[in-house]
């Protein structure tokens, strides 16, 4: 059985002490892999010649687990980048760690993109190499991107089979890896390079199209499987916490009464919560929001969305869309997540520049992550000497730690040439439990998230970890109606990372219990997230959406509630660029955000777990079957390792593995920030 690689080639270390655990304990089944000719990853495999190597770890985990079924079309053109490796990885990063870190005589001094390429990038003879074999193969187009990130190439099938020595093949779609709309594709062994390239090139993307995972979430239907379902009362939905009740339910913490869900906060119930003020609403700082295609109307729907919340009008001067390649010709899979992300951002930061930046989505090798590593390049290479952003909100994950180690490299890269470039790079910590990436990355800033009381007349009721229960209406002959527990319902991702050590800005403020990984490998590790906001679904934003008609017109503006750290992500853009209106771009937080909590707590909300001392009434919600599909009650901050699904999340107070070290608390943590 095909089996994934060490990951011992995922880059060295820093000052930051970030380093990859490269153990074959760290990772189950991280043994060497094994050609069908029986060689290992990184060395040539019997009948290839000592000109070439494999890749190693370059086949997507889907390959090993699902069904192969046919080979694709030998004629069909798909569009491949080759990343080039920069000239000094651990350089690279020691300049990111100094320009992050307060105190350090570097601090805030960032380079440009094109002074990050001179000095860290790849150079143009690497590159030229990577081009003229890619030519003399058959591809086509080719082409490197402005900052030497990688070198795009287009070929059939066919050309692409031989020159890297794979073949592409369609797998059967799981739940766990498809391609939406689109066949399942990917290599079916790892991409071998002729030797003399090989050590230039981190990882190879476009030929799998396994979706991103998405990372925003709506109230749902619960997982009843073989429950009986019991009355059925309908209820409303609250426009603020505790507004309305359902009663005679079943009993639970005591209570046969509990709140409704949210319809949705509004924006302004937003503002409140996190303190927003207009003297601070990002003017002058540009927010990128990466999406893969784009919405159709966003702009329309965003003014819609702000009459109907009370908020000013946007701007046109203060809203652009990036449309990469072929944009939306091929479909609009974010098209729910753009919007939240739009109206979220705006909602905290309304004076700020918003740029969309939607990766092509047609199926030509973009499908997938490419698209969006695209799109996060694009605001990083910039135009006329600097970023096109300072700040960039990721609302999407690329999977579990179990990522191909190629791909791993990729986003590492990029992730450091940002923060040494000054730019922000926000992800969402993801919305199940367990850790993802690029959210584990110690150069991103993970957003995990929060459920979040907003009162009638008091904008914080309370707020906990995000890690809800879910639990069903159930009575049949001879049973009494009870609450049926399904397992965990929803939560924000977090926890002990697999493959990165503890970096220096988490030392002594994570606790050792959380910073602890699984199995024997030793050493603290990379905790996530690192900072939260709001993201159940059931104390979610009602996001603004705009139908269209059948001849692709805007015809209905209509609200639904949303949340998922797709939502908490955005929000906290915002609020970071209402900090750096006025002043420099802040650059990659972490080191900062850490500083900041030892230095003055009270620039974050420190969120606490619930207790069996807490009000019945602050520790679930019931959502009617209209709404939900059968009556359930959703529990918040659920902690428990009796409950399906969980994988150790917990709320406490300081640092915590669904909350970070808290949320942002209003104008403390703006004049935090500014003065850091």
């Amino acid at each position: 059985m095909r089996r994934r690689s060490q990951r011992n080639a995922v880059l060295a270390g820093s000052a930051l002490a970030i380093t990859v655990i490269a153990m074959a304990a760290a990772v189950p089944g991280a043994n060497a892999y094994t050609t069908p000719g029986g060689g290992s990853s990184g060395s040539a495999a019997p009948g290839q010649g000592p000109s070439t190597r494999t890749l190693p770890d370059s086949v997507a985990p889907f390959v090993a687990t699902s069904a192969a079924l046919q080979a694709v079309p030998a004629a069909n053109t798909l569009s491949v980048q080759f990343w080039l490796a920069p000239q000094s990885p651990a350089a690279a990063e020691s300049y990111a760690t100094a320009v992050s870190t307060p105190g350090n005589p570097l601090f805030g001094h960032f380079l440009s993109p094109a002074g990050y390429t001179s000095r860290f990038g790849a150079t143009d003879a690497e590159a030229g190499k990577v081009e003229s074999w890619l030519k003399s193969t058959g591809f086509t187009g080719v082409t490197s991107d402005a900052g030497h990130d990688y070198v795009r190439a287009t070929a059939p099938v066919s050309t692409i089979d031989k020159a890297l020595q794979v073949q592409l093949r369609y797998y059967r779609a799981t739940g766990a890896a498809n391609a939406g709309d689109y066949p399942l594709r990917a290599n079916d062994r790892p991409v071998s390079l002729p030797a003399s390239l090989a050590g230039g090139v981190l990882g190879v993307t476009g030929l799998d199209n396994a979706d991103p995972v998405m990372t925003y979430a709506r109230p749902g239907t619960p997982s009843a499987a073989g429950v009986t379902k019991g009355t059925s009362p309908t209820f409303p939905c609250s426009q603020w916490y505790l507004q309305h009740y359902a009663a005679k339910l079943p009993k639970q913490y005591g209570t046969t009464k509990f709140p409704t869900l949210i319809c949705g906060y509004t924006g302004q119930q937003l503002r409140r919560a996190y303190g927003y003020s207009s003297v601070n609403e990002g003017k002058g700082v540009t927010v990128a929001l990466v999406e893969v295609g784009l919405a159709p109307y966003m702009f329309q729907t965003l003014g819609d969305y702000a009459k109907a919340n009370g908020i000013q009008a946007p701007s046109a001067q203060r809203y652009t869309e990036l449309s990469l390649g072929r944009g939306s010709a091929c479909g609009d899979p974010f098209n729910t997540e753009e919007q939240l992300d739009v109206e979220s951002s705006y909602d905290l930061a309304p004076m700020a520049k918003q740029l969309v930046v939607g990766g092509d989505s047609c199926d030509n090798g973009d499908s997938g992550l490419q698209a969006l590593y695209d799109a996060d390049l694009a605001v990083i290479n910039g135009t006329d000497g600097h970023p096109l952003a300072q700040i960039v909100s990721n609302s999407w994950g690329a999977g579990d730690e179990t990522l191909p180690a190629n791909l791993l490299n990729i986003e590492h890269d990029y992730l450091v040439r940002a923060a040494d470039e000054g730019i922000s790079m926000l992800f969402s910590s993801g919305d199940f439990s367990g850790v993802q990436v690029p959210a584990s990355d110690p150069f991103a800033t993970a957003v995990g998230g929060t459920t979040l009381g907003i009162g009638h007349s008091n904008p914080r009721l309370f707020e906990t970890g995000w890690s809800s229960g879910i639990s069903a209406d159930s009575k049949g002959p001879g049973i009494k109606e009870h609450w049926a527990f399904q397992g965990e319902q929803s939560a924000a991702g977090g926890g002990p990372s697999l493959l990165w050590k503890q970096p220096g800005y988490q030392s002594g403020l994570v606790p050792g219990t959380l910073a602890v990984p699984t199995g024997n490998r030793g050493g603290l590790v990379r905790a996530d997230p690192d900072i939260s906001a709001v993201a159940d679904p059931y104390t979610g934003m009602a996001i603004g959406m705009l139908s269209t008609n059948s001849k692709g017109q805007p015809s209905k503006y209509t609200e639904e509630p949303v949340g998922g750290t797709s939502l908490a992500t955005p929000l906290v853009a915002a609020i970071v660029a209402d900090a750096e209106q006025g002043t420099r771009p802040f650059g990659f937080l972490n080191p900062v955000l850490y500083a900041l909590a030892r230095s003055a707590p009270a620039a974050f909300f420190d969120v606490l777990p619930l207790t069996t001392k807490t009000p019945a009434k602050y520790r679930g919600v019931a959502c009617d079957a209209a709404t939900c599909g059968q009556l359930s009650l959703t529990t918040f901050d659920d902690q428990s390792w009796a409950m399906q699904g969980y994988t150790g999340q917990v709320t406490r107070s300081g640092y915590d593995t669904m909350t970070g070290i808290g949320t942002p608390n209003g104008q403390r943590f703006i004049d935090a920030l500014r003065h850091s």
